[in-house]
């Protein structure tokens, strides 16, 4: 295993590894002077990632000693939202945080506790160990935390049971490659060298996204729906394949149920009746289709952009679908590729909680303003924020800054930066980030398991999660002997039932699934149901979805409100990690076709409105988002616009089809000259 942090010197470059939210798992070398790191490179222990990282993390020294570091504890003096606090220290603030959990127990039970985080740019020490358990011995309400990838995981979970997928290298091997509901130029970089190399060996690339992306000028084919329309797009490729006779009947008796129901529920959705829904040509679907069909390997790596909306579920099966129907599996490079984070179940998780989930209620984290402004029973007054910045990230924006406001509400916010959030707080608690306490990650497109060191001093009063939510569990009485609170210790716990993988991390720093670096579906890879096949049409999610598993849920455009909003990941923030480091105000994109009969030029500043809220911008006028869409990045903050809302201040807190996902791309505006 790689050494721990050294005393400091004049110039080191230490091993690490980036949790951060992202599918490719970058192994790091951080060049560190004095015990600050002054420069974060890649190496070469992921093989995947050679060497090179993205933009985003190469700024990880400007989030790290930069202008909105937190750097102390900090209680609020003055209004709410208004950014005054006054320093005071660690053993103050603990005291006060343990004070205020337990009068909300006593007074109103444990649910009146809502602790709030998503974690997905978060190791697997510093999200749902000793907080998780600190959280469950209080009684506080749970968070479904649906925000992203639920509705897809859930797709893959019921269809495959969570099958590895094609190792991201092997696409070099495919010979069609279909990227869908995700941009690697922006999302997993690594990528895009082996689709170029791959497109140099003659393989033909596929992109379907609304926006022409630099990766769709450079495809064969570029398929532009509407949002919220994958799902009839890839029902009309499975009916086309179903009746004229390219589907593999042989492979789907064998290791598939359901395949006569799926082809029954396909069967309305001609490619004419597809187009009409999702605006992308007849011709051009069945294109599409014929490349899928007469060409292999044929890959398709699918990902969470077309689950954000009320089809997004059934969107997410019906693609998953496409290969198991067309026999695309046992070859190099031919099946499809979503998440791998399934392949590290042996990861002994109540080994590091040392508590059981409690049956308290469960809270949606889309809903969280509702949920502060509606009447519960109890009502939410203790909430504790956590690896995830609330004020900037959930749908129905301006009812959370309401929600946020409540003076009855006691909120801790426990960040690395100052975030939107964090200037809504009663209390603030600073964090270390990854660089400056242990960590485990995971990759989960690449697959690599890192377990890395600190390799930089804490800046300021900066504490690790897991030791902050051990203090306070012992401050609680919540507390038991022998129980793991170190990072050594934890991660220790979470390897104790997989002694390959520990004996891996201990060598190496890192470890690969018991399925190997590069699988081959159907081959050494199989699905993971209780039965072992592919379930087409899964009972449980036929039960979930409104109208059925791939029932389709017409757009909520209106007269008042016809186009749709997205917000799709950009390459400055992950999430909104790094959003404070930028502080330019962002543009609203929009087609000419859109633009031109509401009198907009590139460079008005615009008001886009809805019934939620509102957002004034300038405009872009560009044809590299189809018409009738508009396009705000993902990750802003409030000093990106000049209204202080950002996109989600427009996106409904309605659900997925499965799941409870959010439906961010079902946000329906309408766009005029700003006054």
């Amino acid at each position: 295993m790689a050494q721990p942090l050294r005393s400091p010197a004049a110039l080191q470059i230490l091993p690490s590894a980036c949790p951060m939210d992202c599918p490719d798992a970058c192994s790091l070398d951080v060049q560190v002077e004095d015990g600050r790191v002054v420069k974060v490179d890649g190496s070469r222990v992921n093989p995947y990632t050679q060497g090179y990282i993205c933009s985003k993390v190469r700024r990880f020294p400007d989030l790290l000693y930069g202008e909105g570091r937190l750097l102390y504890p900090a209680v609020r003096r003055g209004a709410k939202g208004e950014g005054g606090f006054a320093r005071i220290s660690w053993n103050e603030a603990l005291d006060l945080a343990a004070a205020k959990l337990r009068a909300a127990r006593e007074r109103l039970g444990g649910e009146s506790i809502l602790p709030f985080s998503d974690g997905g740019s978060n190791g697997l020490l510093t999200q749902d160990t000793t907080d998780a358990r600190l959280f469950y011995r209080l009684g506080a309400s749970r968070l479904a935390r649906t925000v992203c990838s639920v509705p897809t995981s859930m797709a893959a979970a019921g269809l495959y049971g969570k099958m590895a997928g094609v190792a991201l290298p092997d696409y070099i091997h495919s010979r069609l490659i279909g990227v869908w509901g995700v941009n690697p130029s922006t999302t997993g970089i690594h990528l895009i060298p082996v689709l170029q190399e791959a497109q140099r060996r003659g393989a033909k690339l596929v992109v379907i996204d609304p926006r022409r992306t630099q990766l769709a000028r450079k495809a064969d084919l570029h398929l532009a729906p509407r949002p919220g329309t994958d799902l009839p797009i890839a029902l009309a490729v499975i009916r086309w394949l179903f009746e004229t006779g390219r589907a593999d009947l042989a492979f789907l008796a064998q290791h598939a149920h359901g395949a006569d129901e799926l082809r029954a529920r396909a069967l309305p959705w001609t490619f004419e009746r597809a187009a009409a829904v999702s605006g992308v040509p007849a011709e051009d679907l069945e294109r599409f289709a014929r490349l899928y069909a007469e060409t292999s390997p044929a890959v398709l790596r699918i990902g969470w952009g077309f689950e954000r909306n009320r089809n997004g579920g059934s969107a997410a099966a019906a693609a998953l679908a496409l290969p198991a129907v067309a026999g695309k599996f046992g070859v190099r490079g031919g099946g499809y590729t979503m998440s791998n984070s399934g392949l590290w179940g042996a990861l002994d998780r109540p080994a590091a909680l040392c508590e059981q989930e409690p049956a308290t209620r469960i809270l949606n984290m889309n809903r969280l303003g509702r949920d502060l402004l509606e009447r519960q029973d109890p009502p939410v007054a203790v909430l504790f924020v956590y690896n995830c910045n609330p004020a900037a990230t959930l749908p129905n924006q301006e009812m959370v800054l309401r929600g946020l406001r409540r003076e009855d509400l006691f909120t801790i916010v426990f960040e690395q930066v100052w975030t939107d959030t964090a200037r809504w707080a009663d209390l603030v608690l600073p964090a270390t980030t990854f660089f400056e306490h242990e960590e485990m990650s995971r990759g989960y497109g690449s697959m690599i398991l890192h377990r890395s060191p600190a390799v930089a001093e804490a800046a300021g009063e900066a504490r690790p999660n897991y030791e902050v939510f051990a203090d306070l569990c012992r401050r609680l009485g919540l507390a038991r002997p022998g129980e793991p609170e170190t990072a050594a210790a934890l991660g220790d716990a979470l390897l104790a039932g997989a002694p390959r993988l520990r004996a891996a991390i201990e060598r190496d720093g890192f470890a690969y699934p018991d399925s190997g670096w590069a699988p081959i579906q159907f081959v050494d890879a199989f699905p993971l149901t209780p039965d072992g096949k592919i379930h087409l049409v899964p009972e449980a999610l036929d039960r979930e979805a409104p109208l059925g598993l791939y029932g389709f849920q017409d757009d909520p455009a209106t007269r008042a409100y016809p186009l749709a909003l997205i917000s799709p990941a950009t390459n400055r923030t992950i999430s909104s990690t790094l959003g404070h480091l930028y502080k330019g105000i962002a543009t609203l994109e929009m087609h000419p076709q859109d633009a031109g009969p509401r009198g907009l030029r590139t460079g008005d500043t615009v008001r886009v409105w809805n019934d939620l809220g509102e957002v004034r911008v300038p405009v872009r006028v560009s044809p590299d988002v189809r018409p009738g869409v508009v396009f705000l990045p993902k990750g802003l903050w409030s000093r990106h616009t000049l209204s202080g809302t950002t996109a989600n201040a427009l996106a409904p807190d309605t659900f997925t089809d499965l799941g409870g996902g959010a439906c961010f791309n079902d946000a329906r505006v309408q766009v005029e000259l700003s006054p």
